[in-house]
């Protein structure tokens, strides 16, 4: 059942994609795009090939919810979406690297023994049984980015402050029948901490029989409000699809049931009944892939963490954090920031010491421009851009600054790079960037 809700609901998102023309306008377009660290590598393949690639993505889509030629199906859904996620970090969010984690685990599993055209096609792979291991560990996958999600917003910020909240709720007065309530801060500090013990305590609530289905519930409901209020896309349809792996072998079995009476209706030959197959899946692959889930899930834990390595930022404090960003993609930190910038490059021809001014929307669309004027590693890597293109056109040696404006949470702007320091010097990686400026402590600001 997760694998045809997953299938379903990729094939929706693909379908979307293409028809809201985001092909075009993310990856054929722009002349320019913001590359992960190590994966600068990566590149689009022209506006046939990008075309070609959401075929791909949409066909193998189709063949994971059907369990046709699923392993192939699965391989090749992973491969081109995570290459498309990778081609542009200005789109980042964590649904999408949810779904290449999704997509990644469902190589490991015998999805397709059962109720599937894989199996159908050959009655004798059929299992109705599969070890324990291949449903935990897609629960224990949505326990991470649930618990990890709640963890972080156990910060001032966001309980005490009920920000971001507090700025986005005001926006949201038209919603139906809760609207009138959006504008005070009184429900911008319910939904904060009711967020954070929904994501801390959630899984539990489905782990355990007798919460299960009030807890199911609420996973709608949550994601239901979530997605009216915000555009995330198809993510609360891929979380309310897949946190039904919880549910017991019983429910899924009369789901399939009422499936199979669909199917018959329509395809009677292909429902013809056979003897019930009750064997359990096995398979000699067993040690590899619980060792390579091992390394995915101690990576799972780690990842997160990984902003404790940085010296500004401090478990207890995250404005540094949420500032600077140095560790902050890959972490489940959902929504738990508004930041907004401007950011204004200068080129300066070291022989002449002429120096202009860069138009950035020569280079980069709205969202790109949008999402690099408050991220630091876009900024250092758009600078690093400039000095290239300027270096082509004959400036010599190029020198790169930046004036960036950065603001957060209200709060009035302030400057969020050095703007003395030359970022075409400024290397990329793991380290601590002293040219990131720190954040200051400041009153709120809010817009009345």
């Amino acid at each position: 059942m997760f694998r045809v809700v997953f299938g379903l609901v990729m094939i929706i998102s693909v379908v979307r994609f293409w028809l809201l023309g985001w092909i075009e306008d993310q990856y054929i377009s722009p002349v320019f795009h913001f590359k992960y660290y190590g994966f600068e590598w990566v590149e689009p393949l022209g506006a046939t090939g990008m075309y070609l690639v959401f075929v791909a993505m949409g066909l193998s889509a189709l063949g994971i919810m059907l369990g046709a030629f699923y392993r192939v199906s699965a391989i090749v859904f992973f491969l081109v979406f995570t290459y498309v996620e990778l081609l542009d970090k200005a789109y980042y969010l964590n649904h999408y690297y949810f779904v290449s984690i999704v997509a990644f685990l469902l190589t490991l599993v015998p999805a397709n023994r059962y109720f599937s055209i894989d199996a159908w096609r050959n009655p004798a792979m059929e299992c109705e049984r599969v070890p324990r291991w291949t449903i935990a560990t897609f629960k224990l996958q949505l326990a991470i980015v649930y618990v990890f999600a709640g963890v972080a917003k156990i910060n001032s910020e966001w309980l005490l402050e009920a920000m971001p909240l507090r700025l986005w709720l005001r926006a949201q007065d038209a919603l139906p029948l809760i609207g009138w309530a959006m504008p005070y801060d009184f429900t911008a500090y319910l939904f904060s901490w009711a967020g954070m013990i929904y994501d801390c305590s959630i899984v539990f609530f489905l782990t355990w029989k007798p919460t299960r289905p009030l807890a199911y519930l609420a996973v709608i409901g949550f994601h239901v409000i979530t997605g009216m209020m915000f555009p995330i896309g198809v993510f609360p349809i891929v979380m309310i699809g897949a946190t039904t792996i919880f549910f017991s072998e019983e429910f899924h079995k009369k789901v399939i049931a009422f499936l199979r009476a669909l199917i018959e209706k329509i395809f009677p030959k292909a429902s013809e009944p056979r003897p019930a197959n009750s064997a359990t899946f096995q398979t000699r692959f067993q040690p590899a892939i619980l060792s390579a889930l091992l390394v995915h899930f101690a990576l799972q834990f780690l990842i997160p963490l990984r902003f404790l390595l940085y010296s500004r930022n401090e478990w207890w404090n995250p404005l540094e954090f949420f500032w600077s960003e140095q560790g902050y993609r890959f972490s489940w930190r959902v929504m738990l920031v508004e930041k907004a910038g401007t950011a204004i490059f200068y080129v300066k021809d070291s022989k002449t010491g002429r120096e202009g001014v860069v138009d950035n929307r020569e280079f980069l669309n709205p969202t790109q421009e949008k999402q690099m004027s408050f991220q630091p590693d876009m900024i250092l890597e758009f600078a690093h851009f400039l000095k290239r293109h300027y270096e082509q056109k004959g400036v010599h040696n190029p020198e790169v600054r930046a004036e960036v404006y950065a603001t957060m949470n209200g709060r009035m702007g302030r400057p969020l790079i050095d703007p003395t320091v030359d970022l075409a010097k400024e290397r990329e990686g793991f380290h601590d960037k002293k040219w990131i400026l720190p954040f200051e402590q400041s009153s709120l600001t809010m817009v009345k």
